[in-house]
């Protein structure tokens, strides 16, 4: 397996919306909705193009990661503070190290870019690898208010977010209506969801 790195293209947003529903199918929920949360994403003034970006191998795309800018509460509009996500790679694909190729390659080029940081949900045992530590280090919580282990924050050079304090208020583009998502996934192959419940974790 020899996994290239390259910006996504027009070209390829149906297959990269496919791969991003095979990714997240009954993962959180029944069925997801984080391919219409992508669609939605690039068509937001938010958006990153230049870290939205593809594994692919041999002819196959396999993987991608996308990136937003975030307002972070009480801070002047230029924060340059990033939100990573989604993120996926085809269930076949998973465990081969292609989400932390994805990773370290835009979390340096965002470095390169001149963003001060990157803040995102995810399991704090992956993210950890890159740096990422509870958001909370940084007074940074979540635009509800709160905090959590798997809302998760990385400085991006010593000191980037020193005082940069508050809520953090991602793009609009992650809230998904359920009218609109039916009629998107009319665009996909039907697909049965067999998501099982998981019992509450033990306080």
């Amino acid at each position: 397996m020899d996994i290239v790195l390259r910006l996504e293209e027009a070209k390829d947003y149906e297959v990269v919306e496919n791969l991003t529903r095979e990714a997240f199918w009954d993962v959180y929920k029944p069925g997801c909705d984080e391919h219409l949360i992508l669609r939605q994403l690039r068509e937001s003034e938010g958006f990153v193009k230049e870290l939205d970006y593809l594994a692919i191998d041999g002819d196959k795309i396999v993987g991608n990661i996308a990136y937003t800018k975030v307002t972070v509460e009480n801070n002047s509009a230029d924060n340059k503070v990033l939100c990573m996500g989604p993120i996926g790679v085809l269930p076949e694909y998973k465990g081969k190290g292609i989400g932390s190729m994805l990773m370290r390659h835009t979390i340096e080029l965002a470095r390169k870019m001149g963003f001060k940081g990157i803040v995102l949900y995810g399991d704090p045992k992956f993210y950890h690898h890159f740096g990422f530590v509870n958001a909370e280090q940084y007074g940074l919580q979540t635009s509800w208010g709160t905090n959590f282990e798997e809302f998760m924050a990385l400085e991006l050079s010593e000191g980037s977010l020193s005082g940069m304090s508050g809520k953090c208020f991602e793009d609009k583009a992650f809230v998904v209506n359920e009218i609109a998502l039916t009629e998107f996934e009319k665009n996909f192959p039907t697909k049965e969801s067999h998501f099982e419940e998981r019992p509450p974790k033990h306080k």
